[in-house]
């Protein structure tokens, strides 16, 4: 078995410093008849939370319909291995925020959020979450939750339908794939400008 080159991205193979001894260590291990996989635990760690990442189900209009239908035969998303939908934040991954918004819901929903679990994410799915859809003008809805918490993924419609979502899904199961879980941070989380002017 002949040892590939080793890439990043931020490096060429040429500018690892003593390539020979790390293939003359993986010959001799491999002529032992040990398997010897190269590789980080980045990566491996990743793969398996993009994977299995559970949703915290906040639904509160006729989006959530829609997001209750991706557990049923049709879409399925047990495929994806989504389907443990949690009622508890302290279980939970990611929130998926299906619906309207009002201002008194706006410190529940806060208080959720800050109960998930690091590393957690948010999808802002319909109009009503991301821009208070075609209630926007009036005086009792948040006009988009990113002012709230911070969004990783946004499904744009009134409501999106069944395969928007599983799309949604998808693009923040690639998101955490590239994640870095050792070491860094992903993102600074900025706290809400109405939220501290209330401390």
């Amino acid at each position: 078995m002949e040892v590939k080159e080793i890439t990043t991205k931020s490096m060429p193979y040429e500018a690892w410093k003593d390539n020979e001894y790390i293939e003359g260590l993986v010959k001799e291990l491999q002529d032992n008849g040990v398997n010897v996989v190269v590789g980080t635990f980045d990566k491996l760690i990743n793969w398996g939370r993009s994977n299995s990442i559970w949703p915290l189900t906040f639904a509160t209009s006729c989006c959530g319909i829609e997001f209750v239908s991706l557990g049923a035969a049709r879409f399925d998303m047990a495929r994806f291995g989504w389907e443990v939908a949690r009622a508890s934040p302290r279980q939970a991954d990611f929130m998926m925020v299906a619906g309207t918004i009002v201002n008194r819901m706006v410190p529940v929903f806060r208080r959720l959020y800050d109960q998930l679990a690091e590393p957690k994410y948010v999808i802002a799915c319909g109009g009503c979450a991301i821009s208070g859809g075609p209630f926007r003008r009036s005086y009792h809805v948040a006009r988009g939750i990113a002012d709230i918490v911070p969004v990783d993924v946004y499904i744009p419609g009134c409501p999106p339908r069944p395969e928007a979502m599983i799309y949604g899904i998808m693009q923040l199961s690639r998101k955490i794939k590239v994640e870095r879980f050792f070491g860094g941070v992903n993102r600074q989380e900025r706290r809400n400008k109405c939220l501290d002017d209330n401390d």
